[in-house]
């Protein structure tokens, strides 16, 4: 069943006009390694008002034309080891917009949905093993996006325990943006 959304539908309206959304993704880095999948690895909370699936992996955050987004990522197992080292992260390597229009949701959408910020508010801190950090991909919904459901694939870029080698996966579920018009 879908369900259309209006601003004026949320109680809460005043907080669509929030400057930012910030959507985070807990991701089970150990079965994701030991599967060579994401399926069943990823656990999504956002702070828009009216989405649904929180703690999935197809979340659906409602946000509005022009709004700042943040995609923030982390592992699920994020304390440090006691010799001072902190385990393999994940970082977003893409956002991948798909094409639900065509009716194949493995299609890459024509239209951009977003604009990426690549550098966004001060510059990330250099990593290191004793320092811990958290991988992001900021974007900005397109202000001409036409309101609607735009689904979305992540491509993660997963550390190994040991070596230089990555582990590169795409999201099976996909999560959505639910764009509300201005």
């Amino acid at each position: 069943m879908t369900q259309a959304y209006e601003a004026a539908d949320f109680v809460d309206r005043g907080q669509l006009n929030s400057v930012q959304l910030n959507v985070v993704t807990l991701v089970d880095m150990e079965k994701a390694a030991a599967t060579q999948s994401l399926d069943g690895c990823l656990y999504m909370m956002d702070n828009s008002v009216g989405g649904v699936g929180q703690g999935t992996d197809h979340l659906e955050t409602v946000c509005k034309q022009g709004q700042v987004i943040n995609w923030i990522i982390r592992p699920i197992d994020m304390h440090r080891r006691p010799d001072g080292t902190w385990p393999p992260m994940p970082k977003i390597n893409n956002l991948v917009f798909l094409d639900i229009e065509k009716g194949d949701e493995e299609d890459v959408a024509e239209r951009r949905i977003m604009t990426e910020l690549k550098v966004y508010g001060a510059p990330d801190r250099m990593r290191d093993k004793y320092t811990a950090v958290y991988y992001y991909w900021a974007g900005a919904v397109m202000s001409e996006a036409r309101p609607g459901l735009y689904r979305y694939r992540f491509v993660l870029e997963l550390e190994k325990e040991h070596g230089t080698d990555k582990l590169y996966l795409n999201s099976v579920n996909h999560p959505a943006l639910r764009v509300l018009p201005v």
